[in-house]
């Protein structure tokens, strides 16, 4: 197999290959080793050394020797160091895998190494101190958002078809937004994210997956879907495999569209359009499509993200061995010094601000189908937009900072919907621009019906960033 054929390929049509025996798992994996090393020499999506071996994963299963990559964001995955892209984690070993992982490799998937993240993973920016910039495949000198900064660089640049993201308040949104990617954020408890933690992040967190399509998503989480032993709560259940989604054709829905960001910055032109011109296909497609956006409290989002920042610091400040100030950047030691001082009341009222916000967005979907937004309020950022070792910034300006950048995206993981970022629009200045579905709580299969229309009606397959390992 040569590396442009192994790049023009997604997840599943590796997997089709290697099941029909026109290529065999050791040979896709050392193209992938190849690929992995090209691209990584050009944005810097890898947070150590590939493994000497791919980690132990089934023969079977859906995605079985597809190559992929898991986030550097925490213990994932058993024996895997990790360090959160922080100097003060050096050593750090995962002692189990998650569940999620657990899923990941009974589905086939066939990891080979670890990407690059923000410090703490609380950036929309993949730049650390520790690694250095992640690149963005579509112009070297931007951005690649964050968190799964280093996850979406790779799969964009084709080095791996899958790579694993997790979403506190648009960490796999905001990188495939940035990358011209596939990236879903389930509902609310639709994957697991224990052993170790009953929820993350107080409810606000979601891990899955960046991927180039549609339908490696809806088998992806057919692959990785539903309640683990012990937890806290699960979501429904689906009324069918989401892969059976794809080729239906989603009924005369309601759809409601705003490009008005509810924080109240500004959001470029170009970006709005994209979001606009969606909606306009969405209805020229026999839906109803009006302007309308839920009613929400900015002030109570604000509140639930500072919230989790806390929560984020306590789970360092907790840790069996204590991370070294000195050798954190500077908004990190701020978390931490304000987690020390957050309390018992500060937390209520903050579960208090979550509930507002999750009551205004329930009650949206009770009269639309579907919210179309943009992800971001521009085009991918230049590297330093934001500055993570900004010694001036506090938790709150820093919080505004990251929705000034993105402000479509952290109101979902607090009420807890499922969200895509599509790569519907592409700027004048070459660059992609995401766009962002919603559906109702539970509806994945609502948003795989509308997504895999839309990747039909509005492909973007043949898009290829300039920085790609199969060339153009």
């Amino acid at each position: 197999m040569e590396l442009h054929e192994y790049a023009e390929h997604d997840a599943l049509g590796l997997a089709e290959l290697m099941a029909s025996g026109a290529v065999s798992a050791k040979e896709v994996e050392t193209v992938a080793r190849e690929a992995l090393a090209e691209a990584d020499a050009a944005v810097n999506g890898l947070a150590a050394p590939l493994f000497d071996e791919p980690l132990w994963h089934a023969d079977g299963g859906p995605f079985a020797g597809v190559p992929f990559l898991i986030k550097d964001h925490g213990p994932v995955a058993a024996g895997v160091p990790f360090g959160i892209g922080s100097r003060a984690l050096r050593g750090a070993v995962a002692q189990r895998d998650t569940e999620l992982m657990s899923r990941f490799r009974m589905a086939g998937l066939s990891t080979l190494g670890v990407t690059t993240v923000p410090e703490m993973a609380v950036s929309f920016a993949t730049e650390s101190v520790r690694h250095g910039l992640t690149r963005n495949p579509w112009d070297l000198t931007r951005g690649v958002g964050g968190s799964s900064g280093g996850a979406a660089a790779l799969v964009a640049a084709g080095a791996v078809p899958v790579a694993h993201g997790g979403d506190g308040a648009g960490s796999i949104r905001v990188p495939a937004a940035c990358c011209g990617l596939v990236g879903l954020k389930p509902s609310r408890a639709r994957v697991p994210c224990g052993p170790d933690a009953g929820e993350a992040v107080l409810g606000m967190s979601y891990e899955f997956a960046l991927t180039r399509t549609v339908r490696d998503a809806a088998h992806l989480l057919d692959a990785v879907h539903g309640p683990a032993t012990g937890d806290k709560y699960t979501a429904p259940p689906p009324r069918g495999p989401y892969a059976r989604e794809l080729g239906r054709e989603p009924g005369p829905l309601r759809v409601a569209v705003t490009t008005a960001a509810w924080s109240g910055v500004p959001v470029d032109p170009e970006v709005a359009a994209a979001a606009a011109h969606t909606g306009r296909v969405l209805e020229r497609a026999g839906h109803h499509v009006t302007e309308a956006s839920p009613d929400v409290a900015w002030d109570a989002v604000t509140r639930s993200m500072v919230a989790g920042l806390a929560h984020i610091g306590s789970l360092f400040l907790l840790a069996p061995r204590q991370p070294d100030p000195a050798e954190m950047e500077a908004v990190s030691r701020r978390v931490l010094e304000f987690a020390r001082g957050y309390g018992v009341v500060d937390m209520t009222a903050a579960a208090g601000a979550q509930n507002e916000v999750t009551r205004a967005v329930g009650a949206f979907f009770t009269g639309y189908d579907l919210l179309v937004t943009p992800v971001l309020a521009r085009s991918p950022a230049p590297h330093g937009t934001l500055n993570y070792d900004d010694p001036g910034h506090t938790v709150t300006s820093w919080v505004e900072a990251l929705c000034a950048y993105a402000p479509f995206t952290a109101v979902f993981n607090i009420s807890g919907q499922p969200a895509v970022s599509l790569p519907l629009g592409h700027g004048a200045d070459g660059l992609p621009i995401g766009v962002q579905i919603v559906a109702p709580y539970g509806r994945e299969d609502l948003l795989f019906q509308v997504a895999a229309w839309l990747e039909r009606a509005m492909p973007w397959r043949d898009r290829i960033p300039p920085v790609h390992v199969g060339g153009h």
